[in-house]
């Protein structure tokens, strides 16, 4: 088990809103200066970094560059009993940094440098105990060994190199669930989308040289959008007509000078938010999945973003330069409410959520995970007042 320490620390202020390109910042002091802020724990780790988490109920599950998953309880870094070590932790076969989690039901998927994706099995006991089990990684023995034996079924992956076309070829970046999670997508590095059955793991689709260049993120709509953001500076949009058919492209989304890093959709799902190598956020209005129209573009981080949250009406993004932002929409312009400060590195992967032990009707409260590259994981508590 990896050592922690827990500690409490200060981040400071912001002190300033966002320059909305085409449009002139929202004018909002009030609502700047009366956004608290402060980070309430710090867990260190001496040999790895967080490289991806996932919240799930009163839990939360991270990913770390030496390819262990650990379960941490929440209630824990709200409480004066803090916590030092997780509840519980596995390393998972093979070699790398965990790239993304995602949680379905009682089963957690894991994204993994090696080019696996590795599903487990989480198990409670009454006293709230929790163990993984693995299940299988993906693509499954079975489905391997029937592609391999039939020629159709390899692809050329490099110059002289071939594999069947349910592998992946380089890092899983992103994982993504439909909304009624019968379906699993991840990209990759090796610039596919594959698309698998959560019912039995298999392989139904993949979408060979989906981007010129690595694809990095991936988020899916209620109606089954699918947005892909890659190195090569361009969003693709996906979508599947029919249950017979497969996935095609509907649209491209071009115009960047930067590659793109991370992708998230606000709550309601009208808006896009990109983040970019340049440190810009990206603002996509969406009326429909062919039509996306750009609002503005967040400037505030001096390096590149490499995560996006959303929660509510919040947009949290980390960054190279090692803060955390906090933006807000007010009729349609963002302010950014705090920059929160603290890490050594950059900003590697983020989670937030209401925070429910501080009720008010006054303010809404949230906590923020980050992990990042200097081997600390923080949890900020966010006050901001209601409208």
């Amino acid at each position: 088990m990896i050592p922690w320490s827990s500690q409490s620390c200060e981040s400071s202020d912001c002190g300033q809103e966002s320059n909305l390109q085409h449009y002139q910042p929202n004018s909002s002091p009030s609502l700047i200066l009366n956004t608290q802020h402060q980070c309430i724990a710090t867990l260190k780790s001496p040999n790895a970094y967080i490289s991806s988490m996932v919240l799930s109920g009163k839990f939360f599950f991270t990913g770390s560059s030496d390819n262990e998953i650990c379960l941490w309880c929440r209630d824990l870094f709200s409480s004066e009993l803090g916590q030092e070590s997780p509840v519980y932790n596995m390393c998972a076969p093979g070699k790398g940094a965990v790239k993304c989690l995602l949680v379905s039901s009682d089963k957690i998927f894991s994204a993994h440098q090696d080019h696996k994706i590795r599903v487990w099995r989480i198990d409670m006991d009454e006293t709230e105990n929790a163990k993984f089990s693995h299940l299988v990684t993906l693509p499954k023995l079975s489905d391997r060994a029937m592609k391999f034996l039939v020629p159709k079924n390899h692809v050329e992956i490099r110059r002289h190199k071939k594999a069947t076309w349910v592998h992946h070829v380089d890092s899983v970046s992103s994982l993504a669930l439909s909304n009624d999670e019968s379906l699993m997508y991840s990209v990759s590095w090796d610039r596919t989308i594959k698309i698998w059955r959560t019912n039995d793991f298999k392989c139904l689709e993949s979408i060979s040289k989906a981007h010129d260049d690595a694809i990095n993120a991936i988020v899916i709509t209620i109606d089954g959008c699918v947005y892909t953001g890659s190195a090569d500076k361009k969003i693709k949009v996906w979508k599947k007509h029919s249950e017979e058919t497969k996935h095609c492209l509907v649209a491209t989304l071009n115009g960047h000078s930067f590659g793109i890093n991370a992708l998230a959709l606000s709550t309601d799902e009208s808006q896009l938010y990109s983040g970019h190598s340049d440190g810009a956020i990206v603002v996509w209005g969406r009326s429909n999945y062919s039509n996306m129209v750009v609002s503005g573009a967040l400037l505030g981080h001096r390096k590149s973003i490499l995560c996006l949250a959303v929660a509510n009406d919040l947009l949290c993004s980390g960054s190279a330069d090692k803060t955390v932002k906090i933006w807000r929409p007010l009729e349609g312009l963002y302010s950014c409410l705090v920059s929160l400060e603290g890490h050594n590195g950059p900003v590697k992967c983020l989670a937030v959520t209401n925070d429910h032990h501080k009720p008010k009707d006054s303010v809404s409260s949230y906590l923020i995970y980050s992990g990042s590259l200097d081997y600390e994981m923080k949890v900020w508590q966010v006050v901001v007042p209601n409208f």
